[in-house]
């Protein structure tokens, strides 16, 4: 069984979708602590070509706090987002396929961080034809206390993976020699590159997945989903 485990990003790069793609369980981790400076609740889009960020606005919270104890601000205007989103593509050649699915993801009326970001990878999932099964970290019965690579090998082993694929920026972080000692294939995924036109102007790399799909016919998406990467 092939397992991946990612933190919950809102509407990330296609990156994080191939990974998805590529293993029969995926997990996303809750019990971790939320980083002011990650992309966790934020993301990068088009916006008069050139890239601008998109943000879910957070009450204040304990800088110690795990992702699935933050919160939505109360003023957080999903509205106001979805205004974001229509500026910038609705002249986008596929912005009437993929505007029902922002509808349906900025729209969720779920105020939890981490449920909201879960409904929209899974909604996304469920867009683009991945049927991998997705699964919460604080579910499975490990110690929860262990870090990194000690905690990525006891999910593998509750779970009876026997092989684990992670993004290639893990790759400084893990070493195959330990996961194999347990009977598990250490894998790297790395997304190559994948241009379109953007109204024409200079291309703009590795936004959020809504940027890919407002460009882009669906199944082109799942396409390069499934195939446009490498393995090592």
């Amino acid at each position: 069984m092939k397992l991946g485990i990612m933190q919950p990003y809102f509407l990330p790069y296609i990156g994080y979708y191939q990974l998805i793609g590529a293993v029969d369980t995926f997990i996303i981790y809750d019990n971790i602590k939320y980083t002011k400076k990650g992309w966790i609740n934020r993301n990068r889009f088009l916006r008069n070509n050139t890239d601008a960020v998109f943000s879910l606005s957070l009450r204040k919270a304990s800088d110690s706090s795990y992702v699935v104890q933050r919160e939505l601000a109360e003023d957080f205007g999903r509205g106001a987002l979805l205004n974001q989103f229509e500026g910038a593509y609705r002249n986008a050649p596929y912005f009437r396929e993929t505007w029902p699915l922002l509808e349906r993801i900025v729209d969720y009326q779920e105020n939890n961080l981490f449920l909201y970001i879960k409904h929209s990878i899974t909604e996304t999932c469920a867009h683009l034809g991945i049927a991998t099964d997705i699964r919460v970290s604080s579910e499975i019965d490990i110690d929860h206390g262990l870090k990194a690579q000690d905690k990525v090998i006891a999910l593998c082993r509750s779970l009876g993976a026997d092989q684990y694929i992670n993004a290639i920026g893990g790759v400084e972080l893990y070493d195959k020699g330990e996961f194999q000692s347990h009977g598990i294939e250490l894998k790297f995924i790395k997304t190559k590159p994948f241009e379109y036109n953007q109204f024409g102007a200079s291309f703009v790399p590795w936004l959020s997945i809504v940027d890919v799909l407002m460009f882009n016919q669906r199944d082109a998406v799942s396409a390069c989903i499934t195939s446009n990467y490498e393995l090592d």
